[in-house]
């Protein structure tokens, strides 16, 4: 059986006016139609939000959850709440795939290069054209991995 994998990415800072149904649909309907194995980069904001709902989902269908973390600690820096909710969703990963022992420049990137390179498609919350979402964004449809918009 073929699996088909989605890449998420997504900014860190989310407004309060995002509909995180909507994006819970988004998943949903990608599940329904197929999809069984998503790449989550565990950054607060997006990241953890898509997670939060993909986790939900794993209790109604069968799939996959690969978490990729750029280095060792990634979630030192977040708030007491937020390194919380990562350590519990993390859980529920059923690979964690660290690309580093600790941070260094462009670990975040070849975070996001491993997503793509790993998926036949990206779930994108992207609404600047700078930063690593625009950067991930644009490695994908060079690579030409259709990219969803939400």
């Amino acid at each position: 059986m073929t699996r088909t994998a989605c890449a998420l990415t997504g900014h860190r800072a989310v407004p309060d006016t995002f509909d995180g149904n909507a994006l819970y649909d988004k998943l949903e309907e990608l599940i329904q139609g197929g999809c069984d194995t998503f790449f989550c980069g565990m950054a607060k904001g997006f990241d953890l939000l898509a997670l939060g709902c993909l986790v939900d989902l794993k209790k109604k269908y069968n799939i996959y959850i690969e978490a990729c973390i750029p280095f060792a600690g990634q979630e030192k820096g977040y708030s007491e709440w937020d390194r919380k909710r990562y350590r519990s969703m993390l859980e529920w990963c059923d690979r964690k795939t660290v690309l580093f022992e600790e941070y260094q420049s462009g670990c975040y990137h070849a975070r996001d290069r491993y997503m793509v390179d790993c998926a036949d498609t990206v779930l994108a919350y992207c609404v600047k054209d700078t930063g690593g979402t625009a950067y991930t964004v644009k490695y994908a449809k060079e690579k030409n991995i259709p990219v969803i918009y939400l």
